[in-house]
């Protein structure tokens, strides 16, 4: 934001922009003039706004000061160098004239000494004869005042200096300093002299400081004392940089007595550290803000420092507590590693030192490292516990980790109960939900990214494992790297198979979301930046949204790899012989009599399938009643779809010897309507499907036409496709019940649907 663009939204949608037809220039010249009063300004340009328009102005405003205080905040940050260099520089600078006003004055003393010189050489020559003894010592009197004055003023430097009595001794050069301005009673040797003594005394004292300083014994006020003196000597650059070094060398010292300590590992050797090294520092800055206050290049050097002792202490526990635990495994130790450091850092930002981004830096990619490997893990983990699991379904998984859910993580239904899934899925999810929490401590390093990704990965990479665990599966050499053994035990029933589908289901739809959510920001925000990281989280929890939209693609992978393994048992035989072959409706015309009316044999089968697996499902994936519908609509379709592309089977009804006759025709036309009929009674009958049907009964129709026959008169109604279709249900289900089978035929095709009912009765008797 610009301050230029002093413009805001009100309330009440209104755009409330001040002169916003004046020129950049302009709108500045009310700031700049010397009588500019702000209250009188707003005063005048919100007269006429609510209060909701003001309260709307001022968080405005305070916006535009944060944004403004951290742009300056980064630009400093971002110029660190820079800056201490311009600074030392202008230091170096301030020496230069220091030093240069001393030249002149001294300049100027011995110009007035010798002009002083030339007037008393005059003044000889014309009365020389006047000269008397008594004279002589007049002129040698202020001579030996001055040199007796030298030296007792060097004898009490001595003494203070010997006794370390700094402040007497600042007190005695200042002393100095005024007697060395007033010249007027000093001879230019004199004053020499008296300068030569002053700086040689005041750099013993500045030795004498520095040597303080740099003392391991001199801590708190001591030390404060002494940097005061050494910049009261007008050594202020020393003073700090020796302020720094004793503070990095009293560190350094701590941390040589900690590396002595083997007993310390782990969570408590980063504790240690972390707290030593940020203990370290804030002292230093409470010293330096003491001494220095907030002088910008005291400042800047002072976080410079910080900056290189965070890092030397990153590095330190990345080779020694990172590297190791993550190269065992070890991924919650490194974890809270960076935790606790950053927990340290945490408190000093409230002293104006930001020192957790030189963390992340450091701390990123070793933990991006970690991050990986123990992905790896979970991946070498699962595959390993898949070529062993038997896909049995357990509520919990025996001495592991509980599951956390809540009364809402269900359907209605199934509340208050937890998923089934097989040991390697409860494993698995085990191992993820402590990857998650492990991440969730570490939201400051911004890896809630990269952490989904690898979930999101490692989830099909099991899917992929699932996959391969069905029997005769398409996907089996794709997800073992090639032909050859399986590495992952075959689920060789239908339960097993199902078993499949409830893990990745679970997984993928309700665990690995829910342990997700560990990686929002807390709910209970406070502070300014309330609104800020309200906004961050609703645009995560949309990330995660589209995340477990990938999740749930890996499983509908899953889904239609079951299907499709099981619409190949329907479609052929173990033999390889094709199961919907077209001689099932053309031979149909070439018996004598006619047949007997019944769905076709794989169309039963299909039906006796999608019914076994229906109530299977009901047991296996529970609350999950909305994916059984979709399987097993998914199956049914993959099915009919097959017949329906088969370009050979439609080539030999279509061209082939022999013709679609009128008994083919009605065969086909049966077999249709009882798949309409049982998924529609299933609920697992979709727009898609009905619409394949639909379109391959009215080709059929077209076929038979063709030939010249009247399709229309050589079909019944469709009542009569219904009737059987339903008694063909409940013969297949043994719910069939004829014992009223007298009745009145009127229509005209009931003595056909009679004849089929029978037929029916005769054909499930064998």
């Amino acid at each position: 934001m610009s301050m230029s663009h002093a413009s805001f939204s009100s309330s009440r949608g209104e755009s409330i922009d001040f002169d916003n037809d004046l020129t950049l220039n302009d709108r500045l010249k009310a700031f700049k003039s010397s009588s500019f009063d702000p209250e009188t300004y707003v005063s005048s340009k919100c007269q006429s706004m609510h209060e909701k328009e003001l309260r709307h102005l001022c968080a405005y405003l305070a916006d535009l000061k944060k944004a403004s205080a951290e742009e300056m905040r980064t630009s400093v940050y971002a110029n660190y160098a820079a800056f201490i260099r311009t600074s030392r520089e202008i230091s170096d600078l301030e020496g230069q004239l220091l030093s240069m006003r001393n030249l002149l004055s001294s300049q100027g003393a011995v110009v007035q000494g010798l002009a002083d010189g030339v007037q008393v050489n005059l003044l000889e020559v014309s009365s020389e004869d006047s000269k008397d003894d008594y004279g002589g010592s007049e002129k040698a009197e202020p001579s030996q005042s001055m040199d007796s004055r030298l030296v007792d003023f060097s004898e009490k430097m001595e003494v203070l200096l010997a006794e370390k009595r700094v402040d007497d001794a600042l007190a005695k050069l200042e002393e100095g300093n005024m007697m060395m301005k007033d010249q007027r009673t000093l001879t230019p040797s004199a004053l020499s002299s008296l300068e030569m003594v002053i700086s040689e005394q005041r750099q013993r004292l500045a030795d004498q400081l520095a040597e303080t300083i740099c003392e391991h014994s001199t801590r708190g006020s001591d030390l404060r004392s002494a940097i005061l003196a050494l910049k009261k000597l007008g050594d202020g650059p020393r003073a700090h940089a020796m302020l720094l070094k004793s503070h990095h060398e009293k560190l350094q010292a701590a941390m040589q007595g900690l590396r002595s300590m083997t007993t310390l590992t782990g969570g408590a050797y980063t504790a240690t550290i972390s707290q030593i090294v940020f203990t370290s520092i804030a002292q230093a800055a409470n010293d330096s803000t003491a001494a220095f206050r907030e002088e910008p290049a005291f400042t800047s050097e002072l976080v410079t420092w910080a900056v290189k002792e965070t890092e030397e202490m990153a590095l330190l526990l990345k080779r020694h507590v990172i590297a190791s635990s993550t190269g065992a495994g070890g991924f919650r130790v490194a974890a809270e590693c960076v935790r606790i450091c950053l927990g340290h850092c945490f408190v000093l930002e409230g002293r104006g030192l930001a020192l957790s981004s030189v963390l992340v830096r450091q701390f990123r990619p070793s933990i991006e490292q970690a991050l990986n490997a123990n992905l790896k893990r979970i991946e070498q983990i699962s595959a390993a516990l898949a070529s062993a699991d038997d896909w049995s379904l357990l509520h919990a998984p025996p001495g592991g980790r509980p599951l956390r859910f809540s009364s809402t993580s269900y359907p209605s239904g199934a509340t208050g109960s937890q998923p089934r899934l097989s040991s390697s899925a409860h494993k698995f999810n085990s191992m993820v939900q402590e990857f998650i929490e492990d991440m969730g401590h570490l939201q400051c390093l911004q890896l809630d990214g990269p952490t989904m990704e690898g979930v999101l990965q490692v989830f099909n990479t099991y899917v992929g494992l699932l996959v391969s665990a069905l029997p005769n599966s398409a996907d089996s050499e794709e997800s073992t790297g090639g032909p050859g053994p399986k590495i992952v035990k075959i689920a060789e029933t239908e339960v097993q198979q199902l078993a499949l589908l409830a893990n990745a289901l679970f997984l993928g739809d309700e665990l690995l979301p829910r342990a997700a959510m560990r990686l929002l920001p807390p709910s209970n925000m406070v502070g300014e930046d309330n609104l800020r990281r309200s906004a961050d989280k609703q645009a995560r929890i949309s990330e995660q949204r589209e995340w477990k939209k990938r999740l749930m693609r890996s499983v509908d992978r899953l889904r239609d790899s079951f299907c499709r393994q099981h619409a190949l048992e329907l479609i052929f035989t173990e033999d390889g012989e094709i199961r919907l072959s077209p001689f099932m409706y053309l031979n149909l015309d070439d018996q004598a009599e006619e047949p007997e009316w019944f769905p076709s044999p794989a169309f039963q089968e299909l039906f006796a399938k999608v019914s076994r697996l229906a109530s299977m499902a009901a047991d296996v994936l529970v609350g999950r009643e909305r994916f059984s519908t979709v399987l097993l609509m998914r199956l049914t379709e993959t099915v009919i779809l097959w017949l329906s592309d088969d370009q050979t089977f439609w080539e030999e009804i279509e061209t082939g010897p022999k013709a679609l006759g009128p008994h083919g025709l009605r065969q086909l036309y049966l077999d249709m309507e009882f798949v309409i009929l049982f998924a529609s009674q299933g609920r697992y009958l979709s727009r898609h499907l009905h619409q394949v049907i639909k379109t391959m009964i009215e080709r059929a129709i077209e076929i038979v036409a063709s030939t010249g026959i009247d399709p229309y008169s050589v079909l019944p109604e469709d009542e009569w496709f219904a009737d059987v279709a339903q008694i063909a249900i409940k013969m297949l289900t043994g719910k069939a019940n004829f014992g009223n089978q007298d009745r009145e035929m009127a229509s005209p095709t009931a003595s056909a649907s009679a004849r089929s009912v029978s037929s029916a009765l005769s054909h499930g008797s064998h």
